[in-house]
């Protein structure tokens, strides 16, 4: 690193990832110097190249990998957990059972997923235009028609999925390539009581005892995917400081945001985000304790909530303090600084942040609408969120390309479809406890006059009014009708009813987010990571975009809060003190017969500095040899704050162990076919 630049370092992330183990890497910008001159081991373009070929996305939210030459896949059971739940009914409840394939055709087929595997990534930053001389919402209009047809025209000429990716708040856009798959099938899921052991009390803590895991298999024309690339399985597992890699998608994180963004997320984005969750929470919990049959329908909706919950909340934590936002502040200041004495780079870079700070400002005005009409207005309603898509499908259709909502451009076309026709069930009682919960928040922050919400309502409780859009619905159970609708016809439903009540002016808000705020910030956060970029060089990695990424670590212990160490592993004998027989701290019956045959001091789940966030759940542990020994599902409390600042202090990635799962495969499930495929 350059002297000039030494001062300034302190304060940057690239600085940071000198002594940490920081950094959510693209591939082709890997810190293989850092990787040598720490761990003594040379990072080569053929171990990259596996870690990308290897590496699976789940569509559903998550990572996940290839782990034998016959499509077998790998990823945690809360990623696959919305299948898992699909293909589930009263009869067969394979949340709370488990489920294991005897024969390849007895695997379950899952009705809407898909996954992709990276195939290449180019630099397309010189395709987007700049439109500079356009007024912001109009170079914006600009940006995503340019966006549509590059896509577009990358998708007809290979058939792949093309996706481009906004690196660096739009400092950068590349293009993806990616080979899908949506014939997916389930081969494996531990019982739900085990996959999250310790349920939602447990949930981002340490130590820990989840065998989150499940098995899935890809299918071509009917046959499993011959994936010649795979992870093979370690045959020693994890090991205390060993060095590790996870390969996956990272969802989102905030290190190169604003301090306007930060205190936007802090003052709006969150405690709206945390008072939703925390709604949809108690109405579940409440729900299924009614019966067994309510609490089974519930389960992995209820499940997503408490964990989006829990998450925003340690997110909050970290906004919320003080030490943290002036390490945050300080770095913009040292950033500013850097520029001011840079007369050049003052008159090119020296308004942005006074233009990031006016962006949020305008967004403040029309927050609560956009988000609980627009960006959110479906969640934790399967119907509403089909009608929706339905309704703009029919709409979206009849336009050139180039001047569709984004998510009906050609190439987004397909997922919309797989998502409207899905023949996954849907339970109405749920769907009514969803909305009526909507219903009541939209009243509480948007007001009963407000004009969509007396549509809606009608003078009509929420309770009244949710069970009048579903009970009067055939959406749920019409898969024809939604082809029907979503191609321009005509029938009376009153969800679709709901949708279009809604759509109007959820499009006028998002058309205001994306005139005034969006546009902007397209500008202005963009020159924000030129500013970077001008000062820094260009060693910094970009923010998570839920696309593919490499971080890397050591398999590391740490001190608690309360100074006491903690180890690097738990075992199977933790398993069993913890366990107290009620739940969350319950164990299946299975599990508690097989005790005598474990090898209780065998390592269950463990923790590792690699620096991860979600999406990267399901993210394959692999080891130096290119081997797993063991996949990602959680972090701990002190670790959420790292989607502003990171540290490896106390903040760890927990893994399952991948010894720990043979055991378990082999001493409590019997699964001896499962066990040679993975090369046992």
């Amino acid at each position: 690193m350059k002297q000039k630049r030494s001062i300034l370092c302190a304060a940057v992330v690239l600085c940071y990832s000198a002594q940490a183990d920081e950094g959510m890497w693209l591939l082709n910008q890997f810190p293989k110097t850092m990787v040598q001159q720490k761990y003594k081991f040379a990072v080569t373009d053929a171990f990259l190249e596996k870690l990308q070929l290897a590496s699976v996305r789940f569509n559903s939210g998550g990572s996940g990998s290839w782990v034998s030459e016959d499509g077998l896949l790998f990823t945690n059971h809360h990623v696959g957990a919305d299948c898992i739940q699909k293909v589930s009914s009263a009869e067969h409840n394979y949340m709370a059972n488990g489920f294991l394939a005897a024969t390849r055709a007895e695997e379950k087929a899952c009705p809407d997923l898909e996954i992709n595997v990276l195939l290449s990534m180019e630099n397309i930053t010189a395709k987007i235009p700049a439109s500079k001389d356009l007024p912001p919402a109009e170079a914006n209009r600009a940006r995503l028609a340019a966006i549509a047809g590059i896509e577009k025209e990358c998708t007809d000429r290979t058939g792949n999925r093309c996706d481009v990716v906004t690196l660096f708040s739009g400092g950068q856009y590349h293009l993806y390539q990616y080979k899908k798959w949506t014939d997916v099938r389930l081969v494996f899921a531990p019982e739900e009581d085990i996959a999250a052991f310790g349920g939602d009390p447990d949930n981002f803590t340490y130590p820990r005892y989840c065998l989150d895991f499940a098995f899935f298999r890809a299918y071509e024309n009917g046959k499993p995917v011959k994936s010649s690339n795979y992870f093979k399985w370690s045959k020693s597992g994890a090991r205390d400081k060993e060095l590790t890699f996870v390969p996956g998608n990272p969802g989102s994180t905030g290190r190169l945001a604003t301090m306007a963004e930060l205190l936007f997320y802090r003052d709006y984005v969150y405690p709206l985000t945390i008072k939703q969750n925390e709604r949809f929470v108690k109405a579940l919990l409440a729900f299924g304790a009614k019966s067994e049959e309510n609490k089974r329908q519930a389960r992995e909706l209820l499940l997503t909530f408490q964990n989006s919950l829990k998450a925003r909340k340690g997110f909050q934590s970290g906004l919320t303090d003080q030490a943290l936002m002036e390490r945050k502040r300080t770095d913009e200041n040292k950033l500013r600084a850097a520029i001011k004495d840079d007369p050049a780079k003052q008159k090119q870079f020296g308004m942005i942040w006074d233009d990031v700070a006016a962006a949020y400002s305008e967004f403040a005005k029309i927050f609560k609408n956009y988000v609980l009409l627009e960006q959110r207005a479906a969640s934790g309603s399967d119907l509403l969120r089909i009608a929706k898509m339905v309704t703009r499908y029919a709409a979206e259709t009849k336009r050139p390309n180039g001047t569709r909502l984004r998510e009906y451009s050609d190439t987004s076309l397909p997922v919309r479809e797989r998502e409207m026709f899905s023949p996954a069930p849907i339970s109405p009682a749920v769907e009514v406890v969803m909305l009526a919960e909507t219903f009541q928040l939209w009243r509480e922050e948007l007001g009963a006059e407000h004009p969509v919400v007396a549509a809606v309502l009608k003078d009509r409780t929420p309770q009244q009014a949710a069970e009048y859009y579903v009970n009067n619905s055939k959406l749920g159970a019409d898969i024809e009708l939604r082809k029907k609708l979503s191609k321009g016809g005509e029938a009376k439903d009153s969800m679709m009813e709901l949708a279009r009540i809604m759509d109007g002016p959820a499009r006028e808000y998002r058309k205001q987010y994306e005139d005034k705020v969006e546009a902007a910030l397209n500008t202005s956060a963009s020159k924000v990571a030129q500013a970077r970029y001008a000062v820094y060089g260009a060693n910094e990695y970009p923010d998570a975009t839920f696309t593919m990424r490499v971080t890397y670590g050591d398999v590391r212990g740490y001190k608690g809060l309360d100074g006491k160490d903690v180890p690097w592993h738990t075992d199977f004998a933790g398993l069993y003190q913890r366990a107290s027989g009620v739940e969350p701290y319950k164990l299946p019956q299975r599990w508690l017969d097989a005790k005598s045959r474990v090898a209780l001091k065998t390592p269950f789940n463990f923790v590792s500095t690699t620096d991860t966030h979600g999406g990267n759940s399901g993210s394959p542990t692999i080891n130096t040899r290119g081997e797993i020994n063991g996949i990602l599902f959680d972090g701990n409390i002190e670790g959420l704050p790292n989607r502003f600042v990171f540290t490896d202090k106390q903040a760890r990635s927990v893994h399952v162990a991948s010894q720990g799962i043979v055991e378990a495969l082999r001493n409590v499930y019997g699964a001896t076919a499962l066990l040679k495929e993975l090369g046992f």
